[in-house]
């Protein structure tokens, strides 16, 4: 997480929100061998107090659990040019939204499987309306249950959320307005306009 207050003041109910928005992150834990990772979709519970995931049964991070874990997600981001801020000596800078969830992780029963992906499917097709929703019953017999037995489904027990949200806070409000502006326009990274917005009106702590 940046060290600089300005950008750490989001509420954590937004931070969340973003959080349930994206419900796809990086899931990062400590081994022996090393930093171990994974970029999963997720399911945010609606006390915020877990997240609800699968690995593939042979991933590394599967056969570490229990352990501390923690899940990254990203927001919108853009690379900052100095000439946008319309004022003298600046620098180049990335501004970006990051939301991390930290906690134990551990593995969840067998049969806590097929629930789980029934449910992430319908967050996911809930969004592609109006297409008729994908459903798991349309699987050949068998087939689904094959499938399964390839994944394995996992809890994180949230003990913290820290939150980055580094919309040119520190600038006077014209200043980061116009670079806003100019990011809308012709940004550089995952969704500038989205980031544009958030610079022009950020989240108040």
């Amino acid at each position: 997480m940046h060290p600089n207050n300005s950008f750490r003041q989001t509420p954590k109910d937004r931070s969340l929100q973003l959080v349930r928005e994206r419900s796809f992150g990086t899931l990062a834990l400590n081994d022996d061998a090393g930093p171990l990772l994974a970029h999963i979709p997720f399911l945010l519970s609606d006390d915020g107090a877990q997240v609800e995931l699968h690995l593939v049964r042979s991933n590394p991070i599967a056969r570490a659990l229990p352990a501390q874990a923690t899940l990254a997600v990203m927001g919108p981001d853009s690379y900052v040019s100095p000439d946008w801020y319309g004022v003298p000596d600046q620098v180049p800078t990335w501004n970006y939204v990051a939301v991390h969830l930290k906690g134990w992780l551990e593995l969840r029963p067998q049969d806590a499987l097929h629930g789980l992906l029934d449910r992430q499917t319908a967050l996911f097709e809930d969004q592609l309306q109006p297409k008729p929703p994908w459903l798991s019953s349309k699987m050949g017999d068998g087939v689904m249950e094959r499938m399964l037995r390839a994944i394995v489904p996992a809890v994180l027990h949230i003990k913290d959320v820290e939150s980055t949200w580094k919309l040119g806070q520190n600038k006077p409000d014209d200043v980061r307005e116009r670079a806003a502006s100019e990011i809308g326009r012709s940004g550089l990274g995952v969704d500038p306009p989205a980031l544009a917005a958030l610079m022009k009106s950020p989240p108040e702590g």
